[in-house]
């Protein structure tokens, strides 16, 4: 094991070790909300009746709450990245998030409908406090920026994805399979999982999430008042609408509220903007890179409108559309299982042996590989047992598609771009963003095709589920790890935090726009929906790669 500073020491696969506590810290976040998210809509949609009750919304309602949830999810990392940057420091923001986080999936826990929306407000609140003030301290750990840093951001985001694997996985199979107020509770002791692991590894984020130490007490002070203030009187504005909705007094469609919401947003942004272009005091290298700010937060938006289908339609495709029969197999469902098994375990265990032969590798690192080995064989067994005896694959289950693809290929495209940057060939972060665009678009091409002819009674493979997801997946590991690491590389220094809140707010437009779309299901065909989407991502795509030399010259030497 290296030896020195263990902030500083590089030794996590060639990065400083503090990335580690970043990353299982992101991961069961992203456990405790992918494995939430999946249960969502289709919870929402269940029957409200039976031996696993729902809500019995329909789809129209469920779609507009799933956008309205997911907009402020994202939206309120803009406050979020404020309140870390003038009051609490990156460090205390996440940990105050996760544990309002956990809450919040413990109130769902709760089977009433009382709960449910307390607690979608307090995960709300949460991730607006912990999402962009990790992704911040993961450029702290590279002062140096680079390649190297977006090869940080992608293990970074590794870890994003292995922790919504598990969410779906274990979430949806227990809250679809037994009881959804099970799965709610698994995602709040993932989220407790995320902060044990955030103050075990504290000491390795030396220099990284501290507030800035120009700050007086008195500055500090003046920002706290402000803020609580503020958020009190949000709050109780928050709390008097949903009684006086509840109660009848007044009643506001939900497909309204969200378009209305998004309208709002739009303006917020665009007053943002304009202000700090114009009045932030900025130089004016810093307000052409703010302005390159505006263009990707665009594209961003129209990129997640689209992906942010896998929650909503796609979801509902998977459970109304889609074969999701496996077996049974009498191979399987004898010695095969095991078989199969001790194959897998060939390559496993000698990738596991030698990563514990490397002397100048972190000995936890070795220990999570060895974990991660030996739960990835106990998962397969399970699996091939469970097909074996002939299984109807839980719907929320496919959204770990995704996921599992970003797993495999993270590593190769953070390779790939540190290769090209060697060589003078890295694309420009505009180009990067303009093939996600393509990417996305062609995966909705292929499921508007797989879907033109599918029905109730004429369900339809999941394959098609699995191409699409893998060219989403090619898109966004294009434009996505880029984008946090374009965020912390584009801000003036004293604005990270809310430039990445900014990056959060252009997911969540997309989120709401997704929703909306996908509430259009009740009327248009999924195969009109899907193709509707494809050409609208596709033009911005192209759009992208058209500006994208002006784009480049506004960054100067950014890369």
């Amino acid at each position: 094991m290296a030896n020195g500073n263990p902030a500083t020491t590089n030794d996590f696969f060639g990065h400083p070790r503090g990335l580690s506590t970043l990353f299982f810290t992101e991961l069961w976040e992203r456990f405790s909300y992918y494995g939430m998210r999946a249960l969502l809509v289709l919870f929402m949609t269940a029957e409200a009746v039976g031996g696993n009750p729902g809500l019995g919304f329909s789809v129209g309602e469920a779609a507009a709450i799933y956008g309205i949830y997911t907009f402020f999810v994202y939206v309120l990392s803009l406050p979020g990245g404020w309140v870390a940057d003038n009051i609490w420091g990156q460090k205390k923001a996440v940990f105050v998030g996760g544990c309002i986080i956990a809450a919040g999936h413990f109130s769902m826990a709760v089977p009433t409908t009382t709960f449910f929306f307390i607690g979608l407000a307090l995960i709300v609140v949460g991730t607006g406090l912990l999402k962009p003030n990790v992704s911040s301290m993961v450029g702290d750990l590279y002062p140096e920026g680079g390649a190297r840093r977006d090869a940080g951001f992608s293990i970074f985001y590794m870890g994003i994805n292995f922790g919504a694997i598990l969410g779906p996985l274990l979430c949806g199979l227990l809250g679809e399979g037994y009881n959804w107020h099970y799965g709610f509770s698994l995602a709040g002791f993932g989220m407790l999982l995320g902060l044990v692991s955030y103050k075990v590894g504290d000491k390795y984020l030396e220099g990284a999430g501290d507030l800035d130490e120009s700050f007086t007490d008195e500055q500090i002070k003046k920002r706290s008042k402000l803020f609580y203030g503020i958020s009190s009187f949000l709050a109780a504005a928050v709390v008097i609408f949903g009684f006086l909705q509840s109660s009848g007094a007044i009643n506001v469609a939900l497909e309204a509220l969200a378009q209305n919401l998004g309208i709002v947003a739009v303006i917020i942004t665009l007053i943002f903007f304009i202000y700090i272009i114009f009045f932030g005091g900025h130089t004016q290298q810093e307000k052409k890179r703010l302005g390159v700010i505006f263009w990707l937060f665009i594209l961003a938006a129209l990129f997640w409108s689209g992906f942010e289908q896998a929650g909503s339609s796609l979801n509902l495709f998977a459970a109304d559309l889609t074969d999701r029969a496996a077996g049974p197999s009498e191979f399987l469902g004898g010695m095969g299982a095991l078989i199969l098994t001790l194959v897998l375990a060939i390559p496993i265990g000698w990738y596991a042996f030698r990563t514990f032969k490397r002397e100048d590798l972190w000995v936890m690192a070795k220990v999570a590989v060895a974990v991660s080995g030996v739960g990835l064989l106990a998962f397969f067994y399970w699996l091939f047992t469970q097909i074996g005896n002939g299984w109807i694959i839980p719907a929320s289950t496919l959204q770990l598609i995704n996921p599992t693809f970003i797993v495999i290929f993270a590593p190769i495209f953070g390779m790939l771009w540190t290769w090209l940057a060697s060589r003078n060939a890295n694309p420009s972060i505009p180009v990067k963003f303009g093939l996600g665009l393509l990417g996305l678009a062609a995966g909705f091409f292929v499921l508007s095709w797989g879907s033109a002819n599918a029905s109730s009674t004429s369900l339809v493979s999941p394959a098609w589920l699995i191409v699409t997801y893998f060219l989403h997946t090619v898109g966004e590991l294009c434009l996505s790890p880029v984008g946090l690491s374009s965020m912390t590389k584009l801000a003036p220094k004293n604005r990270v935090s809310q430039m990445m809140g900014i990056w959060f707010v252009a997911t969540a437009l997309g989120n709401l726009m997704a929703g909306l779309v996908a509430g259009q299901l009740e009327n248009l065909a999924p195969s009109g929906l899907f193709q509707m989407v494809a050409l609208i991502v596709g033009g911005g795509g192209i759009i992208a790669l058209l500006a994208a030399p002006p784009v480049r010259k506004l960054m100067g030497d950014i890369e």
